[in-house]
């Protein structure tokens, strides 16, 4: 009687682990490649000359090494833009659909996708030597009317290099022009400041409302800023009215971090009006957010 109860508890556990191996997926797989696609619940990536649909979960770990690349700091959804390189982690589940357990990359090809997905591939060195020679010009506006031409001129090259950088961040990344605005919003700020008003936050409240409606939804946030001071603290100033409207987004507004793609901090690029009037001014001090779902979700609805 014991052999046979030995040999029946055996059979039990072997049975129920294949059960289990079942139920949650086989062997872990590793994929390292580009982000191409990114949408609320998945991301496309291409390794190998082929492209991989991956589902994410709330489960699934966002990382980047730290330190000498033992220990793991946590990372924000947002991180995971088109154009990152990455390394993913995942398993396959019963239907065939791969599932990220991790994914990781580094700081370095994070910042390298940022600048990707803005269209803005000069160096940090340019912009600020650009910045100084807009500034310098500036102050010799009243005096010296060639200096403002030279200024037009020089604004005119940096604008037709961002637009072949984007032309060429289209080119390597066509996916991204999949995507269908289905709301918007343009939120104002005073000059230096970065604090959201009573009715920029009722705004944002009507867009979440309606955004977490739709299926698969993502959300883009960019700032700006106007000329008013160095490049340096314009850049800052973006980035701070980005992270403002995010911030009310995810926390009052319900939106899950991983429904929201890196916000861009966008500087004095882009300007809506002259950066040489008040009113132009008053234009470019803005966030602009976008809700977007990807049209190969919205065929597959309707």
């Amino acid at each position: 009687m014991k052999r046979i109860s030995y040999w029946t508890v055996s059979l039990t556990i072997v049975f129920t682990w294949t059960a289990l191996t079942a139920a949650f997926g086989g062997d872990t797989t590793t994929i390292k490649g580009f982000i191409t696609a990114r949408t609320a619940d998945t991301i496309s990536v291409r390794a190998d000359g082929a492209t991989q649909t991956i589902t994410l979960t709330d489960e699934t770990k966002v990382q980047s090494p730290k330190g000498l690349g033992i220990r793991k700091e946590q990372m924000s959804w947002t991180s995971l833009v088109p154009g990152l390189k990455v390394t993913v982690k995942g398993a396959y589940d019963s239907s065939g659909n791969l599932i990220a357990k991790e994914i990781k990359f580094s700081k370095d090809d994070l910042q390298t996708a940022s600048m990707i997905q803005a269209g803005l591939t000069p160096t940090e060195e340019k912009v600020a030597a650009n910045a100084q020679n807009i500034d310098a010009n500036k102050t010799n506006i009243a005096a010296n009317k060639e200096n403002i031409g030279l200024n037009s001129a020089n604004i005119g090259a940096n604008k037709a290099q961002i637009a072949a950088n984007q032309q060429e961040v289209s080119r390597r990344f066509s996916e991204l022009a999949d995507y269908e605005v289905k709301n918007q919003a343009t939120i104002y700020f005073r000059s230096g400041e970065s604090a959201l008003g009573p009715d920029d936050k009722a705004a944002l409240s009507t867009l979440s409302a309606e955004a977490i409606k739709l299926s698969g939804y993502i959300v883009e946030v960019q700032g700006f800023a106007d000329s008013v001071g160095n490049a340096a603290s314009n850049q800052t100033l973006s980035k701070d009215r980005a992270y403002a409207v995010v911030n009310y987004l995810m926390q009052e507004g319900n939106v899950p971090p991983r429904h929201i793609v890196s916000p861009g901090a966008m500087g004095i690029a882009k300007p809506a009006g002259s950066n040489e009037t008040a009113q132009g001014r008053s234009a470019n001090r803005r966030v602009e957010v976008r809700v977007m779902v990807n049209k190969g979700i919205l065929s597959a609805s309707q």
